[in-house]
């Protein structure tokens, strides 16, 4: 079998098999210490599913944070905080390196100037770090009041360990890029949510087992879920290329016509990003909200803590559209593109150089990203139209949104540097045609 002869061709490949073996050691590491609880308190008394903690954690924010921690962070873990105040302080220092000279120049300084960038990253994770750090303990000591100590000096203690324990997941991540296969941030939060998957998918057997018909409606469910990662695969690897051609040049006294090339444009050149500041818009009103005792009960703040109400859920999907096309503006930049390309004598058929190009670039870009757009939108409120039709919420997080694209985006990224090991090294690749789309759009043969 294809498979089997690919299993065999890793073992092979001394250096691919070497960091199979580190990233699946690092991983072992990273969940283990998902389940080392704070100093203090009593693992017996916060874990289980009746605590508040954990039903805190079954849906909304909450469920999603706990899904990215691995469920570090509905036990009290020193992982708790995870990966994502990293990333938070990656997306910062990305777009600040749009909109501030400094961080552009930066940029622009190539090897120096990214080992700057990456160290301002990482003060500002820790400073992102203490913030949600004693947030978490205050709502940890709200939420087990009697179980968790509510002292000064218990709160400044796990502070530290906390914001240790995300470095720590930090450096795991680094040491799995550089020593093992795929990028080490996205491996950690890939295992994270994947952690998740099994109890989700014994708690919607369990529930429809208690129903009439219930195992024909857990095949369906499957059914659907795997056209749905399906629906993904498609999303994230849509690219549409613009030939570009490059300009005549003399070669030994011969006039020789430059290669072909292409440009790969995305349809989802965001990726997760746009439900990622979608989620955090919609997560203001709420916290204003809380705030106010008064306003705690009314429908306003009830349509905000709704997450499968008709109107949060359009409000949820317009934003998305919106930030898409707000991202893709930030980040894709065609008149940069369209200089690049007269610079090194390249053109696009049938257009002129320079303005008519970057308009040319940017008209196509309009129109992939408006359907890219609806389509992440739509799967973005997959979960809520999954939770609609009877399916468990924590199962439901696993039809869509930002934990099915993350998953879908990994698989294909790391299979395609296994691919690339192994062609490589003129072994034959994971797929009968001996190549494998990446994210960015591009075969590698």
């Amino acid at each position: 079998m294809k498979f089997l002869e690919t299993i065999n061709h890793i073992r092979e490949v001394k250096d691919l098999r070497q960091r199979i073996l580190v990233t699946f050691l690092f991983v072992l590491i990273y969940r283990f210490g998902s389940f080392v609880v704070l100093p203090g308190i009593d693992p017996l008394l916060i874990t289980g599913e009746d605590t508040a903690l954990t039903g805190q954690t079954r849906e909304g924010l909450m469920a999603l944070l706990d899904m990215f921690s691995g469920g570090a962070f509905s036990h009290a873990s020193i992982f708790a905080l995870g990966i994502m105040p990293y990333i938070s302080a990656s997306i910062v220092v990305q777009l600040l390196t749009i909109a501030v000279p400094y961080f552009q120049k930066m940029q622009k300084d190539g090897e120096s100037g990214r080992k700057k960038m990456t160290q301002i990253t990482r003060y500002l994770t820790v400073i992102i770090l203490i913030v949600q750090g004693f947030s978490y303990l205050v709502n940890l000591s709200f939420q087990m009041r009697g179980i968790v100590p509510d002292s000064f000096g218990f709160r400044v203690n796990s502070v530290i360990l906390l914001c240790a324990g995300s470095m720590f997941v930090m450096w795991l991540g680094e040491r799995i890029t550089d020593k093992g296969v795929g990028q080490g941030i996205s491996i950690i939060i890939l295992v994270g949510i994947i952690a998740r998957f099994p109890d989700a998918l014994l708690a919607e057997f369990v529930a429809c087992m208690g129903e009439s018909g219930g195992l024909i409606k857990m095949i369906l469910e499957i059914i659907a879920l795997f056209a749905v990662s399906c629906a993904a695969i498609l999303l994230v690897q849509g690219v549409r290329k613009v030939p570009v051609q490059y300009a005549k040049r003399m070669v030994q006294g011969q006039e020789v016509t430059g290669a072909r090339q292409y440009i790969p444009l995305k349809v989802n050149a965001a990726n997760v990003m746009p439900i990622i500041f979608a989620q955090a818009i919609m997560f203001i009103p709420l916290v204003f909200s809380s705030w106010d005792a008064s306003n705690a009960g009314s429908s306003f703040s009830a349509m905000w803590r709704d997450n499968n109400s008709l109107v949060y859920n359009i409000i949820f999907a317009t934003l998305i559209i919106l930030f898409t096309y707000f991202y893709v503006a930030i980040i894709i930049n065609p008149t940069q593109m369209a200089e690049d390309m007269k610079r090194n004598n390249g053109f696009i058929p049938e257009v002129k150089a320079g303005a008519p190009t970057a308009e040319y670039i940017d008209t196509i870009m309009s129109r992939i990203t408006l359907p890219g757009a609806f389509f992440l939108a739509a799967i973005a409120v997959l979960p809520a139209v999954a939770r609609f039709f009877g399916i468990t919420n924590q199962f439901a997080q696993f039809f869509g949104g930002t934990s099915l694209l993350i998953v879908v985006g990994v698989v294909l990224d790391t299979l395609q540097q296994v691919e690339s090991h192994l062609l490589s090294r003129h072994y034959d690749g994971l797929l009968d045609s001996g190549r494998i789309r990446s994210r960015s759009g591009v075969d590698i043969y």
